[in-house]
């Protein structure tokens, strides 16, 4: 062979190789993206855990309700309502006599009256004698000592009508008024007995609203807020489906050691009556670890890791390891929370931010 058709050989072998690289390249750059990884997932447990619910004893009680006093002393002289009556705001519940009551109201007003004439007396006597000042008839001094009277009198006048006030008003208490629309619940004092100021006389209640008080250990006040719903079970019928009340107050924790805690719980309207033993439940919540399969755990020379997949995308998320509890691991709260769905097989080929699909 010559050597012209031996470099017409190498050239020809050369070209068949460019086109063959060329052709290559460009089915690289048209060929589709990876695919989805096939992974199999499983939730992270922990957080909250709920405990069983204790049961506290108490009574149903009206929301509104007053023991009604008279401020003053006397002797029950009228009674016109009977127990159970429904009354009205305003409605005279008890009528008590004191004899001391209405002469001491009269003496007030007679006593003001007096010091009112008095005291016009000694201002038309001013304003004559001011008239007579300036015409120089009545000295400076006269003036004054007029002056100092009229505004003396003026002083004991609104002193008076304080007086008269306060005898009116405690003429007024010996009238025991409702000052709510209610019930009649107990009549504690009898027709024409002796009633000492701030003894009980009626027990009044609203039927509008209903509410329980519970007593609680001071640890488990930490357990229960304002606003919190808590189930209710008739004693009588513990089978029932509870009512759902609404915790409204919690005492403050007391120094006193071994001291039960008020709780007040408040009621739906039309669920149970006033007077009614109940008991309400209070569930303490616990903080439980968090876990993740033994197998989702992965260790490279960054530390430990999982990966989370969100949007059927992984994402690699540091953990910190704390003991390994049969085929799970306890890890330290951080960036994952109960109910993540995290990787525990395909990890061999999964890399931070790779699509997947889950089998």
């Amino acid at each position: 062979m010559s050597r012209l058709s031996l470099n017409l050989s190498v050239i020809a072998g050369i070209a068949l190789a460019a086109i063959s690289l060329s052709g290559c390249g460009d089915s690289q750059a048209d060929a589709p993206e990876s695919a989805p990884v096939s992974v199999r997932l499983a939730s992270v447990t922990g957080g909250e855990l709920q405990e069983i619910p204790l049961r506290f004893s108490g009574i149903v009680r009206a929301a509104q309700r007053a023991t009604l006093t008279f401020q003053v002393s006397g002797t029950l002289k009228e009674r016109p309502v009977e127990l159970g009556q429904t009354v009205q705001p305003g409605d005279v519940l008890a009528h008590l006599y004191n004899p001391a009551l209405e002469p001491a109201r009269d003496s007030a007003a007679a006593r003001l009256q007096e010091l009112k004439t008095q005291y016009e007396q000694a201002q038309r006597e001013w304003e004559r004698s001011r008239r007579l000042h300036t015409r120089g008839v009545v000295s400076e001094q006269t003036l004054e000592q007029i002056a100092a009277r009229r505004d003396s009198l003026r002083a004991s006048m609104a002193t008076a009508e304080a007086s008269l006030a306060e005898a009116s008003r405690l003429l007024e208490e010996s009238l025991l008024k409702a000052p709510f629309a209610g019930q009649v619940e107990a009549l504690l004092v009898e027709r024409d007995e002796f009633v000492a100021a701030g003894q009980p006389v009626v027990r009044l209640s609203s039927p509008l609203g209903r509410e329980v008080e519970v007593r609680l250990p001071a640890h488990l006040l930490t357990h229960v807020r304002v606003g919190q719903e808590l189930p209710v079970w008739r004693v009588q019928d513990r089978n029932r489906t509870p009512a759902t009340g609404t915790v409204v107050e919690i005492a403050q924790g007391s120094a006193i050691r071994g001291e039960l805690h008020p709780v007040l719980v408040s009621l739906p309207p039309n669920s149970l009556a006033s007077g009614e033993p109940v008991e309400v439940g209070i569930a303490p919540v616990r903080k439980s670890a968090i876990t993740v399969p033994l197998l989702a755990v992965v260790r490279d020379s960054t530390g430990t890791s999982v990966f989370r997949v969100e949007d059927n995308t992984a994402h690699r998320v540091p953990v910190e390891v704390d003991r390994v509890i049969g085929e799970r691991v306890m890890v330290h709260p951080g960036a994952l929370s109960p109910g993540d769905h995290v990787v525990y097989a395909g990890m061999t080929r999964l890399v931070d931010g790779d699509t997947v699909e889950v089998r």
